[in-house]
């Protein structure tokens, strides 16, 4: 089980909610960094140690905020170079990211141009890939505070859940880190069947158009 005292100070204080700030964003730029879990301790500690409530909500959401917004900023660098028309590279030279993967990252940005708001407001709840949401929408040319607006609400939304899980399950660390990773483990159940699914029905999708033959 991952120990979360390692990165959080033993007293609240400026010192302890900067580290809560900081790891909501860090979790944004390296997935792999346990944002989540120290969000989570932070909810313990309110309930077993009298931390404020609304200076961890605070704290962690900000976090999550800026975090989603310098992927946003990614997003934005990126279709910049998609519109950038570079001359044709010389023979044998590998083509540019932007040039070579032109189509599918239309094909994204359009998507993000249909359900944008409805991606962002549900990135908060899906671990391990939200950052791509952000960058995605950054690579649509969303609107930044049309961005930031639903990035905060998804945020809030999920560290409420949070604190108030970890005020209702108390002092025990262990089941509430437990509940966590259960639904940790759902979700990427939930995604894989999902994948899968979608993959069958392109697969089909591609299957009777070859069948069918061009001229049908």
């Amino acid at each position: 089980m991952i120990d979360p005292t390692q990165y959080l100070p033993d007293q609240e204080g400026p010192l302890a909610l900067l580290v809560l700030f900081a790891s909501s964003t860090l979790e944004y730029l390296f997935p792999p960094f346990p944002g989540d879990t120290v969000t989570l301790f932070g909810a313990f500690l309110v309930a077993a140690r009298g931390w404020s409530f609304w200076a961890v909500l605070a704290a962690t959401t900000l976090g999550s905020g800026l975090g989603a917004m310098l992927d946003y900023g990614l997003g934005l660098a990126a279709l910049q170079r998609t519109r950038q028309r570079s001359e044709p590279p010389a023979p044998g030279a590998r083509r540019p990211f932007h040039l070579r993967h032109e189509a599918q990252l239309q094909w994204l940005a359009e998507r993000f141009r249909r359900h944008g708001a409805w991606f962002i407001v549900i990135n908060r709840f899906l671990p391990g890939i939200r950052a791509f949401f952000f960058i995605a929408a950054g690579m649509a040319g969303m609107r930044p505070a049309a961005v930031l607006f639903f990035s905060l609400l998804s945020a809030l939304a999920w560290n409420l859940m949070l604190m108030m899980v970890g005020l209702a399950l108390g002092a025990s660390w262990p089941r509430l880190y437990a509940l966590f990773l259960a639904y940790t483990h759902g979700i990427w159940l939930l995604l894989g069947v999902a994948a899968l699914l979608l993959t069958a029905w392109a697969l089909l999708r591609w299957q009777r158009r070859r069948r069918a033959g061009p001229g049908d």
